[in-house]
């Protein structure tokens, strides 16, 4: 009997495969699509038709006066939230992990204790004083790797780390928020500090990494690189996915991310007010370099309501990117990194079985809600709908984040290191984003060179 192979870092990348009409109901990434919008369209019909209540459970802040300890949120009805959230999420994705191949009754008891540890992390963000400065994502993921690196991840949880799977829901959900509008709004200034500096910052840090420090891993490279420049941890499961990067290249980037995220968030509002700098470029600023969303909005609302409105325009402006980053990344890969090592050629098909199939449902529901909900229901209905499912996508969040750290092990990820230098390209990359993005903030709203605008009627 042939010796089975054993499993190498190098190893654990993503293969393309050829389409086929049954990866419809098989593939992970289809059904990202399908349990996305299931959330979707149940938070739609929930807010349109009163039939029904649809809405995910958030533990409230403890640890100050109103509630003094963590059991003063635990209520009856806040258990009862909880088991609904945890019954919505154990069913969708049962159903996808049978279609796929998995064994449903394994996933299911590793998904339960899945979700408590993502439970305990919610509850550990809600500190009073620890939510100002780190959220969920990073007692989610500190909760896994305490575990993975202690006493190692136990067996039957195994089955329900498919980190990417979540994920890919959330960002599904999460194509919801991100409307077209957007673009107009801001117009002309929200174009140049959010598009036109991301995709220079990304061919910047690529060339410093593959030209300057020489990395071997190029996923790690273009993952860190998106990361960096778009919005941290959901760009860079996009970049992964459509450069086929390895897991660890994965969880480097989201650590690195999350890392200096906190630093930013909390030093760039002082430092900002500490120079007296015009609180429209500053939350600009803000919006164009922190990587995480919630933390761009918590940073921008430290400048006031100009710099957190302006923060919050530019990131969500950003956030569209996304999609068209991660198709260009699949593009590259496929006709020129790839096709470098192997000499070979690689055609439309190709770029197409490449092609991280989940973004299709990114754009999908971003199309519904910019064309159809929006107009159809107005801003109010919109905005009500999006609070049904929004916990939802910080669930499937959470339960990636917690997933990553319990496959995450110390030992095999000093294998990545390559002597630091994934670090430097961080560092560097992102001192050049923050010089860049400052310099274009203040040539389009400083006043000197274009109009200042009404920020009141963004």
């Amino acid at each position: 009997m042939a010796e089975e192979k054993k499993l190498t870092p190098q190893d654990d990348a993503v293969v393309a495969e050829k389409f086929q009409w049954s990866d419809l109901y098989k593939k992970e990434d289809w059904w990202a699509i399908w349990l996305g919008f299931a959330i979707i369209f149940a938070g739609i019909i929930s807010v349109t038709t009163g039939a029904f209540t649809f809405k995910a459970v958030k533990f409230s802040t403890w640890g100050n006066a109103d509630a003094p300890t963590i059991f003063s949120n635990m209520t009856p009805e806040y258990f009862g939230q909880l088991f609904f959230t945890y019954a919505v999420l154990i069913v969708l994705f049962s159903i996808g992990a049978h279609f796929m191949g998995h064994n449903v009754k394994k996933f299911a008891i590793g998904f339960t204790g899945l979700f408590v540890l993502a439970w305990i992390a919610y509850i550990l963000s809600a500190q009073a004083t620890m939510k100002n400065y780190v959220e969920y994502a990073f007692w989610a993921l500190v909760v896994g790797l305490l575990i993975c690196n202690t006493i190692g991840t136990p067996e039957w949880l195994k089955p329900a780390i498919i980190s990417e799977f979540y994920v890919k829901t959330g960002l599904v959900v999460m194509g919801a928020e991100v409307l077209f509008a957007n673009i107009t709004n801001f117009g002309i200034y929200g174009l140049a500090i959010a598009w036109f500096v991301t995709p220079v910052v990304i061919i910047f840090m690529w060339l410093f990494g593959t030209k300057f420090l020489k990395m071997v891993s190029k996923p790690m490279v273009i993952v860190i690189a998106t990361a960096t420049s778009v919005c941290g941890v959901s760009a860079a499961i996009a970049a992964a996915a459509a450069s086929g990067a390895k897991r660890n290249d994965l969880t480097f980037a989201i650590g690195l991310s999350l890392m200096f995220t906190v630093l930013m968030m909390v030093f760039m509002p002082i430092g900002i007010k500490a120079v007296g700098m015009d609180p429209m470029i500053g939350g600009a600023w803000i919006g164009g370099t922190v990587d995480s969303t919630g933390a761009v909005v918590l940073a921008g609302e430290a400048l006031g309501p100009v710099g957190g409105q302006v923060a919050a325009l530019v990131k969500m402006i950003q956030n569209i990117l996304i999609g068209f980053i991660a198709l260009a990344i699949s593009i590259f890969f496929a006709m020129k990194v790839d096709t470098d090592s192997t000499g070979g050629k690689v055609g439309a098909g190709e770029i197409w079985h490449r092609f991280p199939k989940f973004i299709l449902g990114f754009f999908a529901a971003s199309v519904l809600f910019s064309f159809v909900i929006m107009p159809t229901f107005g801003s109010e209905a919109y905005s009500a709908i999006l609070k049904t499912f929004s916990n939802f996508k910080g669930w499937c969040f959470c339960l990636t984040f917690t997933a990553i750290g319990l496959e995450s092990n110390f030992k095999e990820m000093a294998y990545y290191m390559q002597g630091g230098k994934p670090l430097t390209l961080y560092v560097v990359g992102q001192t050049f984003n923050l010089v860049l993005t400052l310099f274009v903030a203040w040539v389009m709203l400083s006043g000197n060179f274009f109009p200042i605008p009404d920020i009141a009627t963004v």
